[in-house]
């Protein structure tokens, strides 16, 4: 401890009845730290002399005997010639350990985080069991109810609950390592899922002996039906397809799986257009191939080509390519060497000769909407479709009084004149596309990017209508034209560039 020196009116201390005898006062102190040296300026009754002390009276605070307080002691001390009186005294170390104290809080606040730490995970391990013994419980239940049950289970019965069962040791053997304490409640668990599972094994034992055999029998019995089966469409007559042109048949029943013919002649980009064979009742077997994209704009038919035969489209050889400047969308036909249209932005029809590449008749046709009023589902400008079957030439198209349904008229292909017209109640703008056959409209949907359904005919040899549910597969998300020909019962189709045709199949 550092000296303090006391003047003489500070110094608190007592003279005794000796010279030399000085007492400082001081709460007990069980032991006495550093020294330091205490000076006074008050004379004493001897100067210049020295003194020593060893007083260990108790003294009242008052100063009397049985005081609080007790006097320092052992010290000495001396008077110069000036009178000043000097001691050393020992006084107690008073320094307060502030870093211990930081270091405690710290170790207490570690103590309090790994503390919340375990705790969490307990909470965790007991809502983990809580967890397991409901899936128990249940496990249990079911197990009882197969043991009582006169009712047999298949194998299948008994494999979903091993599975379970499997799941449960799993997740308790990972319980078991990550469990920190007493796992007595972990270990009856375990030891329960095992019961579990023995009583499983055996259960499955004793129904193989019914529900097994049983089981086989039917599937011997079904195999044996499945030959009886084959053996009869093998027997059954063979239904021919109608002759070429012909409608001595029941309908459309089926079609066919596409045939990729090839890529249109003008590339990928030109997605819109149409194809097919021209047909003629005269020479049904000789007609032309032909193929017509539209220009990008998926409107404009400005150009076509013509192939004798099919090798011809194959190859790009022996190719006549005549140019349209007026025909608009990609409901074209081509019926008895003539090519029908709908004239570029107007409500007329319009039939061009192959030969020749000249327009022969223009005619409006009544009543009929136009410029993409009310086109197909998924291909625009396509307000009037024509097409072409074992009956001849037809229009289907759209008008303000059908409010939008189809109509479909019967055309003279010379004149353009309609010689018949039918009202449908289907809504033309919720069909992708469709064509004739016989007299009868089908009509088409998208069911998927990869395949379409004719869902929907009207017979208009006898003015009925249906639905139907037959699928069409296709390359391309979208359809922009179907041509049906007599002579080959063929479908053209115009896939999103592609040029593909069907096999249709007659009832």
């Amino acid at each position: 401890m550092r000296p303090y020196l006391l003047p003489s009116l500070g110094l608190l201390f007592l003279l005794g009845p000796a010279a030399g005898d000085v007492e400082f006062y001081r709460p007990m102190i069980p032991s006495l730290g550093s020294s330091s040296n205490v000076s006074s300026a008050g004379n004493s009754s001897s100067r210049g002399d020295s003194f020593n002390s060893s007083s260990s009276g108790i003294l009242q605070p008052g100063g009397g005997p049985g005081s609080g307080y007790q006097p320092f002691s052992n010290f000495t001390g001396s008077v110069d010639d000036h009178g000043t009186c000097q001691c050393s005294v020992l006084l107690p170390d008073t320094t307060f350990p502030v870093e211990r104290v930081e270091q405690l809080q710290v170790t207490a606040h570690y103590l309090s985080e790994k503390f919340q730490t375990e705790l969490s995970k307990v909470k965790e391990y007991t809502q983990l069991i809580s967890i397991y013994e409901k899936k128990l419980s249940n496990l249990t239940v079911r197990v009882e109810i197969i043991e009582k049950d006169s009712i047999s289970y298949t194998e299948l019965d008994f494999e979903l609950i091993k599975i379970e069962v499997k799941e449960m040791e799993k997740l308790i053997n990972q319980l078991k390592e990550s469990f920190v304490g007493s796992s007595e409640i972990v270990d009856q668990l375990e030891v329960e899922i095992r019961n579990l599972t023995v009583l499983v094994q055996k259960l499955e034992t004793l129904d193989k002996n019914n529900v097994l055999a049983i089981r086989r029998e039917i599937a011997a019995l079904k195999s044996k039906l499945k030959e009886c089966e084959a053996s009869k469409e093998e027997n059954a007559p063979v239904v021919p397809p109608p002759s070429p042109g012909s409608c001595a048949h029941g309908g459309v029943v089926n079609i066919s799986k596409p045939s990729v013919v090839q890529l249109n002649w003008k590339g990928f980009s030109y997605i819109y257009g149409a194809w097919g064979r021209d047909y003629s009742p005269q020479h049904p077997e000789k007609g032309l191939y032909w193929v017509a994209p539209l220009n990008t704009d998926g409107r404009l038919l400005e150009y076509y080509r013509l192939y004798n035969t099919l090798d011809d489209l194959l190859l790009y050889k022996n190719t006549q390519q005549n140019r349209v400047a007026y025909g608009q969308g990609s409901g074209i036909a081509v019926y008895n060497n003539s090519m029908y249209i709908n004239w570029y932005y107007t409500g007329e029809i319009a039939k061009v000769n192959l030969t020749t590449s000249t327009v022969t008749v223009r005619r409006l046709l009544p009543g009929a909407a136009y410029n993409n009023r009310f086109s197909y589902a998924n291909v625009g400008w396509q307000d009037m479709d024509f097409a072409v079957d074992e009956n001849g030439l037809w229009v289907i198209y759209s008008t303000e009084a059908s409010t939008g349904n189809i109509v479909i008229s019967k055309l003279n292909d010379t004149t353009l004149e309609v010689l018949n017209t039918w009202q449908t109640s289907q809504y033309k703008p919720s069909v992708s596309n469709a064509f004739m056959v016989c007299g009868v409209l089908y009509a088409t949907r998208t069911v998927t990017t990869k395949a379409e359904e004719i869902f929907y005919y009207y017979d208009t040899n006898t003015e009925k209508e249906g639905r139907l549910g037959i699928k069409m597969q296709k390359v391309q998300e979208k359809v922009q034209s179907i041509n049906y020909h007599p002579f080959d019962q063929k479908l053209f189709v115009y896939n999103d560039g592609y040029l593909l045709n069907y096999d249709v199949i007659f009832q």
